[in-house]
């Protein structure tokens, strides 16, 4: 499809899409919009990070709500308050033109009794982390009777966040829903038992090519090294100004990195597990603002950001699982735009090198 008109967007949605610069669909939001703008169904969404799938199940969502009706009719559930406040700040900015369509974002980490105010307000898109969702719940402050559609955006994330037992309830809750949409990044046992149980065998299935698993916009790059922090300070002296994240597997390898960097005077913030919500907040605060040049964080603490226009992710240490160096790579190159993937790597990790190209159909380039 050329445009959003040819997929069924009306055109009040086409120009707030317009004023976010987002006026082609890309490969996910062409397959998956039609199937879900105009008739009840389950689907699985096989696709990467960074290739719109906000907008493929925000879309139809929004061109589903009855505006007559001020109660929950879409949740969308996803693994962490950052990205679920970006969904929201997303679904807004589309309605810019259009009729007022009411979202409110739930999460852990901010005061309950404000979220519980918050959704006495008219609300027809709640967008929830899982284990704050259960806790309104259980309170009586949201009521999801009304609720037509679900999402599970970023599954494999909440998954691998340990929330497979609040996912199961929620969908418990839901199961006489008529629209289940799940997107996920990769397939892991757990998500295929999800499916299995509460989406359905006969689910709509879009699965981007294999050889599209890790977006194609992406540039792999390796680089031989036996003094690691001694060859990323070449690396970010050579590169500038430019954005990005590095990855660590540990926390102490994390607080240990960012704390070198900014001892040779280098614009850094740590992320990891041990940071209180308000520590981590005040981080991408100042990392989204741009006044932090670089973020280097867990696989964890990483996990469901959503932060535009980065230039770069650099893997300090490389992930031990496929799907983690799918996630890593796809903070970068996001809605169509270019970016890289540098992994730092001993002589003996060359070979998790080849590993991840001949599993994850991608090649890497050596510097």
């Amino acid at each position: 499809m050329e445009n959003f008109k040819q997929l069924g967007i009306s055109e009040d949605l086409i120009k707030g899409l317009n004023e976010l610069n987002i006026k082609t669909p890309s490969e996910v939001q062409s397959q998956v919009i039609p199937l879900l703008l105009n008739q009840d169904t389950n689907i699985v969404v096989q696709a990467p990070t960074g290739t719109g799938k906000t907008a493929a199940f925000g879309l139809p969502i929004l061109e589903r709500i009855n505006l007559n009706i001020k109660t929950p009719q879409a949740l969308i559930l996803c693994p962490t308050r950052e990205l679920g406040q970006q969904i929201a700040k997303h679904l807004f900015k589309i309605t810019k033109y259009s009729a007022q369509i009411y979202t409110e974002s739930v999460y852990g980490g901010e005061r309950i009794d404000k979220q519980i105010n918050n959704l006495k307000r008219p609300t027809q898109i709640i967008v929830a982390t899982p284990g704050r969702l259960i806790d309104l719940v259980q309170r009586k402050a949201v009521s999801l009777d009304s609720v037509q559609t679900v999402v599970l955006d970023e599954a494999d994330e909440m998954l691998s966040m340990g929330f497979k037992k609040e996912l199961e309830k929620i969908l418990g809750f839901l199961s006489n829903v008529q629209n289940k949409w799940l997107f996920s990044a990769t397939m892991p046992f757990g998500i295929q038992e999800i499916i299995a149980n509460h989406i359905g065998r006969d689910a709509h299935n879009v699965h981007l090519s294999k050889n599209n698993i890790v977006n194609k916009n992406i540039k792999h790059q390796y680089l031989t090294s036996s003094d690691k922090k001694t060859d990323l300070l070449q690396i970010l002296r050579a590169i500038g100004g430019q954005q990005g994240i590095i990855f660590c597997k540990t926390k102490k390898a994390t607080k240990d990195l960012t704390e070198f960097l900014i001892s040779k005077k280098i614009s850094a913030n740590g992320l990891h597990g041990d940071l209180l919500q308000k520590e981590r907040d005040k981080v991408m605060r100042s990392f989204k603002n741009k006044s932090t040049q670089l973020l280097v964080a867990t696989d964890i603490a990483a996990r469901g950001l959503d932060v535009s226009d980065l230039d770069f992710v650099i893997h300090f240490e490389l992930p031990e699982k496929d799907e983690y160096y799918t996630h890593r790579s796809g903070r970068t190159a996001r809605a169509g735009k270019q970016g890289v993937s540098l992994a730092l790597v001993t002589t003996s990790e060359i070979k998790q090198i080849r590993n991840f190209e001949k599993r994850l159909h991608i090649v890497f380039d050596q510097l």
